[in-house]
């Protein structure tokens, strides 16, 4: 059976809020472009972002933030995620993509889920370190946007 180019590509997953894009997002971006060869970012919904950092959140609308991050040479892909309220449905998202990586920040809270969701399709998960650089929210602050 002959293959596609899309079937031999390795999948890296990311998913995130990338609100207010900025040095550390790039270099976390183009680091876990390293681990593969197609990088797919699946990007949380306005009503996701503003239940996980508050209702000044997010700043720009999932459409700008999709437009952003498609405009990044290292992106592949942007799934523009629909409001998710349950693991299944992460867990399906990472069964629909199949990656061969699913990769995130050193301290990721959920990394625990993200390593059962990577065992269920036999992919791995690379640890990216963290860089010293503003995070989005400390950047908000700094603005005056929250």
């Amino acid at each position: 059976m002959k293959q596609d180019n899309n079937e031999r590509m390795k999948k890296v997953l990311v998913g995130g809020c990338f609100d207010l894009l900025h040095f550390g997002h790039i270099e976390f971006l183009k680091k876990a472009k390293e681990q593969g060869d197609y990088l797919v970012v699946a990007l949380e919904s306005d009503e996701n972002v503003r239940r996980m950092k508050g209702d000044a959140r997010p700043i720009h609308t999932q459409a700008q933030r999709k437009a952003m991050l498609t405009a990044l040479s290292c992106v592949d892909e942007v799934i523009s995620l629909p409001t998710m309220t349950s693991d299944a449905e992460y867990a399906k998202l990472v069964t629909d993509v199949h990656p061969g990586v699913i990769a995130v920040t050193e301290g990721d809270p959920v990394i625990g889920k993200k390593q059962q969701h990577a065992t269920t399709i036999d992919a791995r998960v690379a640890v990216i370190p963290k860089i010293s650089t503003p995070s989005t929210s400390q950047l908000a602050k700094l603005l005056g946007l929250e």
